[in-house]
């Protein structure tokens, strides 16, 4: 019987590094690029010692290695060979080195068909990489978070929580937290609903995508304000439905002109109590000819109710879903503004006919909400801080308004027109004439701050020009500071 030779290694040099990973390395390539044939014999690991002049613990580390990844085997009493079951295209492919890129230029792999429509928006709307920059839009009054009671509560509530997580299995979340949700909208936002209606979620993006998810089906028409909230733009345009932007005002959304110009509709995204950007609030006639109509149509209605609670001198408007008689409104509320930007809950309440919907489409999109956060949640309103925290909160935004909006008209009086409401946790500035958006968000990153441009909450070009300032996450005295940085920056 002919026996197999030896490969012989002649001028075999490791490259600079750890020696026993690059005789891994080397003896890899020689296999991958066909040097070392399949069934080839390997010297002995004292012979590739004496050879190389190295350690035969590095070979023997290197082709147990080997071995591992299916590259070599062993013969009992025979040696070490290349293995048989190497595929021929792989052994004939060269080693590619870690930085070298071999990938079509320019190619994109097959996703989703509307990758190119959400590729825009992102572009236009992505967030800001310095998320702790002074103005940022969309942040509560973090620095007045009760922290210490939160961090007492959490070791109380985690006590709890380790011994019951196994038998905490509701879709719809944490049966104690609905309730105490169900009785809070019940007494401060008029709405009509029972505790199973409320769906736990992780906070009003993903109310929106389940909402998109259940609903719509591709090439559905939606409305959104105009200007209108991205996140919306986003979450409806990845399920392929057709985002139509319906005009709004003072008195919030135009329902007679989106009735005129899109009336096989689907769904309608408002804020109703608080139109995003602009502030408006919702006319009482707008509300029962837009419930009406969706009645009649059989149109669904999301009302993002995300800035209910920073309302500071007039009363409460109710719900839209209060008004509502026919379960035509799915409603959707946030805690992110009011307690901290991290905190991820918020809730739906959803009309008694799509309730076994929702439940399925949450269970199968992430299984369930986490449990602790819920619980803490749960104990937090039902003791009554929350309820504290709202109070503390909303006087405090209100001072924070008037301080901006003071400001703004002592150092900017020639650049800006503030515009106050009567709620909301931004300001929007109107730029006078002949003063560019962007030029004004150039002065601001240069001056540090998140403001943003009304366009890009805008899907056709506005006819107006203007910035946003948010202002709840910052004490009087920093507002002042912030506002005279940017006029002392545009002097320069």
């Amino acid at each position: 019987m002919n026996k197999k030779s030896v490969v012989s290694f002649p001028g075999l040099i490791l490259k600079k590094g750890k020696i026993k990973e690059q005789f891994y390395l080397t003896i890899k390539e020689l296999i991958l690029n066909g040097q070392l044939k399949a069934g080839s014999k390997l010297p002995s690991s004292r012979t590739f010692s004496e050879m190389m002049s190295i350690s035969r613990n590095s070979v023997i580390a290197g082709i147990d290695r080997l071995i591992d990844e299916g590259y070599l085997t062993t013969k009992h009493g025979s040696g070490t060979f290349v293995t048989s079951t190497v595929p021929d295209d792989v052994i004939h492919i060269k080693a590619t080195a870690p930085d070298q890129d071999t990938s079509p230029k320019n190619s994109v792999p097959t996703i989703h068909p509307d990758r190119d429509a959400l590729t825009k928006i992102w572009e236009k709307t992505a967030p800001l990489s310095g998320n702790n920059m002074t103005f940022n839009i969309g942040i509560g009054c973090v620095d007045l978070f009760p922290y210490e009671l939160w961090g007492r509560m959490l070791g109380r509530i985690w006590r709890q929580f380790r011994h019951q997580d196994g038998k905490l299995h509701e879709a719809l979340g944490y049966k104690p937290l609905r309730a105490a949700i169900g009785e809070y909208v019940r007494a401060t936002r008029g709405l009509h609903c029972s505790d199973e209606q409320i769906l736990i979620v992780n906070g009003t993006q993903q109310a929106m995508n389940l909402t998109a998810h259940v609903l719509l089906q591709r090439g559905d028409e939606v409305w959104l304000d105009e200007p209108g909230y991205d996140g919306a733009l986003g979450a409806f345009t990845s399920m392929g439905a057709m985002v139509r932007p319906v005009i709004s005002d003072n008195k919030g959304m135009d329902i007679s002109y989106a009735i005129k110009h899109w009336p096989q509709a689907k769904m309608i995204f408002t804020s109703p109590s608080h139109q995003f950007p602009l502030g408006g609030t919702l006319s009482l006639s707008r509300r029962i000819a837009l419930l009406d109509w969706a009645s009649e149509n059989k149109m669904w209605i999301f009302e993002d109710d995300y800035n209910s609670e920073f309302r500071y001198t007039a009363q409460p408007i109710q719900a839209l879903q209060g008004l509502d008689k026919q379960q035509r409104v799915i409603y959707a509320g946030s805690f992110s503004k009011m307690m901290f930007p991290g905190f991820h809950l918020g809730f739906l309440v959803i009309p008694e006919s799509l309730v076994e919907s929702f439940k399925i489409a949450k269970y199968y999109g992430d299984t369930r909400t986490p449990y602790l956060e819920q619980m803490i949640l749960a104990a937090f309103i039902s003791e009554g801080h929350y309820a504290r925290h709202v109070r503390r909160v909303r006087k405090a935004c209100h001072e924070r308004q008037r301080v901006m909006i003071e400001a703004i008209q002592l150092f900017l009086p020639e650049i800006t027109l503030a515009e106050p409401f009567d709620s909301g946790i931004h300001i929007v500035c109107w730029l006078a004439d002949g003063i560019q958006e962007s030029y004004m968000i150039d002065q601001c990153r240069k001056a540090g701050l998140g403001a943003q441009p009304l366009s890009r909450y805008c899907q056709t070009k506005p006819t107006k020009q203007a910035i946003l300032f948010g202002f709840a996450a910052h004490t009087p005295s920093e507002i002042v500071d912030g506002i005279k940085k940017l006029a002392q920056t545009m002097t320069q």
